[in-house]
């Protein structure tokens, strides 16, 4: 039962950052990518500190300290978070979307990868070929052309892709060892500090004070970030990396759809393969049709 809340609270997860994508691509015609990360993740920190306090009570005797580990394990995997976005956000400047697009989905296929080499979290067979069919629709969904040459944007959005795995892998690991009020309150923290000293050094900071730019930090930094990352701090708790990703694999999904709704953009005969790909690497993980049969002894 828990497993199932966790996995519906990240679907839902996917389900906002999908929706949103139409609102921030919008919003940075008027404000430069880092300075919007910084804003983003400081409205975030700042209204989960003010949540925080004001259903903070005593600790009980028994219950466990907050300790620097704790901290310096949220902050690294608030870093992860941040290193994340950064490079997507830099790496679309010298790149085409559907590049990008492809290239931060490898995220999926990182995920249990990385927790194989790391925590030697093998990953089952259902696994592993959800999470090829998932890559294979996020491929056909985005890839317009052949991807050709890889550039610097390219590169930069590859490692996007890992820092995106990493996080998902680290904060499954430190889940159920840091509550999960310290882990988002410490992550989020730790992004917004990165992106506002970073602010100043990889570009020259623009806004212009529209509507749709305050709508968008608001919503990205309450919605998309203080709860969507609280959500995934406490859901992973139930469930596994590998999971999570495939979950998260569902956003271009949800983000084609809004796109169609808003804007009326078709869906292409490869795309919706692509789609019906990504919902059965989904369906794959969830049902695991290629489990082990249990024979009864004679």
């Amino acid at each position: 039962m828990n497993r199932s809340k966790a996995e519906l609270a990240l679907l839902f997860n996917a389900g906002i950052w999908g929706i949103t994508f139409v609102l921030v691509k919008s919003a940075l015609h008027g404000i430069s990518p880092v300075l919007f990360l910084a804003m983003r993740f400081s409205v975030a920190t700042a209204a989960l500190l003010a949540l925080f306090l004001l259903t903070w009570k005593p600790a009980a005797p028994e219950a466990p300290r907050v300790t620097g580990k704790m901290l310096a394990a949220g902050a690294m995997i608030g870093v992860f978070l941040f290193i994340g976005y950064l490079l997507q956000t830099v790496g679309l400047q010298s790149t085409t979307p559907p590049k990008s697009a492809f290239l931060t989905g490898l995220a999926t296929v990182m995920v249990p990868l990385l927790a194989a080499l790391v925590y030697q979290l093998k990953p089952s067979i259902s696994e592993v070929a959800g999470v090829l069919a998932a890559t294979l629709g996020m491929g056909l969904m985005t890839l317009e052309g052949p991807i050709g040459s890889i550039g610097r944007g390219e590169l930069l959005t590859f490692g996007a892709a890992i820092a995106f795995a990493a996080h998902i892998v680290a904060t499954g690991h430190f889940a159920e060892q840091i509550g999960y009020k310290v882990l988002s309150v410490t992550q989020i923290g730790a992004a917004a500090l990165s992106a506002l000293s970073l602010v100043w050094w990889v570009e020259t900071p623009r806004v212009q004070w529209q509507p749709l730019v305050v709508w968008a930090i608001l919503i990205t930094g309450l919605l998309c970030t203080a709860l969507a990352f609280t959500i995934q701090a406490w859901a992973q708790h139930y469930t596994t990396p590998t999971r999570t990703g495939l979950i998260y694999a569902l956003e271009p999904v949800v983000a084609w759809i809004t796109s169609y709704c808003i804007a009326g953009e078709g869906l292409s005969g490869q795309a919706a393969a692509g789609a019906a790909l990504i919902l059965s690497g989904v369906l794959m993980v969830e049902m695991k049709p290629f489990k082990p049969r249990q024979h009864l002894s004679k």
